[in-house]
């Protein structure tokens, strides 16, 4: 059994590559912030215990006058940190707080914002509880700082920053990559095009000069003609690449029936292909018809080889709704695996020994960019066939497509 060549799979490695470090760095910026908020978190309540101490001095009147004034100084810091706090009593009367309010606040509504805020601070955390002599206790309950809220979320921002720079410098390393196969592609195409531009010419000399010869069978040149201006064709096909192509109306059966008919002489006389056209008469495709018989000539010639140059290839045309058309490619070879259904267009994927593994990519190039298409395998069993489906929007003339339509199936 042949394996499958793919001349990419490096890079995909390297993607590989970049994607894990990318994910180990955010883990480990995720875990170090996550335990500076801890470490915040007890550093905050460290502090809230010290305010208790000094709420302690303020209300037990066994206190020493003397520090009070050192009392007031650390009430004021824990305000001007924003430590948001409130003092209840053992009756849950709220004796102070550090809120701040506009003046002129009505003291209706700084008593529900503190109510308010005092039954989320009870969810929040456990109160820290102040003794403050004579057998009375007090409680004080707190928010976390803006600080300590801001460090929660910031790991998971940073997170969600790293996942965008590493989804941005893999756009930027795809693009750079199919940007240097298309220019490969492109200069390879034209090149090979330049190269067939000399032979050609001399082929169709040798022609006029057979058809001169008596002796020679007229048919034979005829053939030869018939080969010299396919040849012509694929130049042109080559040439083609890289530029915008001209689009006309074609007549999809019969563009379809005509290039199977030549294609049908040049494989294997064990493959069977026929046409089967269900669409209606007079109905048109806008295609590049150089650039279209190609993508059927490399889906053919992938099917024939998947056959072993022996079983049957039908070509289905088939309406579908929204002024779309349909062309199936059904063959009878190996089939494709689950798992090998999308890496059939990447270029350089072939399970041939001397594969380029780049017309399938082609095919899907020609139909998608170029003809605003979609090409994919629609269907596959593994020993029985597979089916790929080109899908083409129709262009209408002169009436809306009817919903009937006829069959017509001839051999090719």
């Amino acid at each position: 059994m042949l394996k499958s060549l793919d001349i990419y799979g490096q890079r995909n490695t390297l993607k590989i590559v970049v994607a894990l470090n990318l994910l180990l760095v955010g883990t480990a910026s995720l875990l170090y912030t996550n335990r500076l908020v801890e470490r915040l978190e007890e550093r905050e309540e460290n502090y809230v215990k010290l305010y208790a101490k000094a709420l302690v001095q303020v209300y037990d009147e066994n206190s020493n006058e003397d520090i009070t004034f050192i009392t007031d100084e650390i009430i004021f810091i824990n305000s001007k940190n924003q430590v948001p706090t409130i003092y209840v009593d053992e009756n849950d009367k709220i004796i102070v707080h550090n809120f701040t309010f506009p003046p002129g606040t009505p003291d209706e509504e700084i008593d529900l914002e503190l109510e308010e805020n005092l039954a989320e601070m009870k969810e929040e955390h456990q109160p820290i509880v102040v003794e403050t002599g004579n057998k009375k206790r007090g409680y004080i309950y707190y928010h976390n700082s803006s600080l300590l809220t801001q460090l929660r979320f910031f790991p998971y921002v940073q997170l969600a920053v790293m996942i965008t720079l590493g989804f941005l410098a893999y756009l930027a390393f795809s693009s750079a990559r199919r940007a240097e196969q298309n220019r490969v592609w492109v200069g390879l195409a034209k090149e090979t095009a330049h190269q067939l531009g000399t032979p050609l010419s001399s082929l169709m000399a040798w022609v006029e000069y057979f058809r001169t010869d008596p002796a020679m069978d007229q048919s034979i040149a005829d053939e030869i003609e018939k080969d010299v201006n396919r040849l012509e064709t694929i130049a042109t096909r080559f040439s083609s690449i890289g530029s915008i192509p001209t689009l006309k109306r074609e007549d999809l059966y019969e563009t379809v029936h005509q290039f199977i008919t030549y294609l049908e002489k040049r494989i294997s006389t064990k493959v069977k292909m026929h046409v089967e056209n269900y669409l209606v008469d007079g109905r048109e495709v806008k295609i590049n018809k150089l650039l279209f018989e190609w993508v059927i000539e490399n889906i053919c010639k992938n099917a024939v080889d998947a056959m072993g140059g022996i079983g049957s290839l039908t070509i289905r045309l088939l309406p579908l709704p929204r002024n779309e058309i349909a062309i199936d490619i059904t063959d009878t070879g190996k089939g494709i695996s689950k798992a090998n259904m999308q890496k059939v267009f990447n270029p350089g994927y072939s399970t041939k020994k001397r594969g380029w593994g780049l017309g399938l990519t082609l095919a899907k190039r020609i139909i998608e960019e170029y003809h605003n298409g979609r090409l994919y395998v629609k269907s596959s069993e593994v020993g029985k066939g597979t089916t790929f489906r080109i899908l083409l929007r129709e262009t209408v003339v002169g009436e809306e497509p009817a919903l009937e339509s006829h069959k017509t199936i001839r051999s090719a």
